[in-house]
C-alpha cells in the first residue's frame, strides 16, 4: 500500500527490495529490532500514516476493498503469505458472531478464487 504519488504507485508489480530504505509500519507488539517507521495501532491510523506519505505497508490482499482514494494497492511478489485464523467459544450461538464467521468464510472464499 503506497501513496498515489509515490514512486511505485504506477507499478502493475514490485519485489520487496523496491521497498528498500521505504519506512514500514511499527506495531506496539513487535520485538525491538523491527521497521524504523511510524508506531501504529489500528487499520484506520495506518491508511492515513500511508497516505500522508510517512510510510508504505505490506498488507494482505484482502484489504484492497478499503482502500482510499489516495491510495493504491501494488502487489508485493514476493511477500511472504499471512494467515488469519479465526476462534470462537465451542457453544457459542450469538447470531453476530454467526454472521462475522460467514462473512470472514466467503472473504477467504473470495480471495481463494482470485489468488490472493
Amino acid at each position: 500500500m503506497v501513496p498515489s504519488s509515490h514512486r511505485l504507485a504506477g507499478r502493475t508489480r514490485v519485489c520487496l527490495n523496491d521497498l528498500a530504505g521505504e519506512p514500514l509500519p511499527r506495531w506496539p507488539d513487535a520485538s525491538e529490532g523491527g521497521s524504523p517507521g511510524p508506531e501504529v495501532h489500528d487499520l484506520g491510523q495506518l491508511l492515513h500514516l500511508v497516505a500522508l506519505r510517512r510510510m508504505v505497508a505490506v498488507l494482505p490482499s484482502s484489504i484492497r476493498d478499503q482502500l482510499r482514494d489516495d491510495l493504491v494497492a501494488v502487489p508485493v511478489d514476493d511477500a511472504e503469505p499471512t494467515t488469519l485464523v479465526l476462534a470462537w467459544p465451542e457453544h457459542a450461538t450469538s447470531p453476530a458472531l454467526a454472521a462475522f464467521v460467514r462473512a470472514a468464510a466467503a472473504v477467504a472464499d473470495r480471495a481463494t478464487d482470485h489468488g490472493g
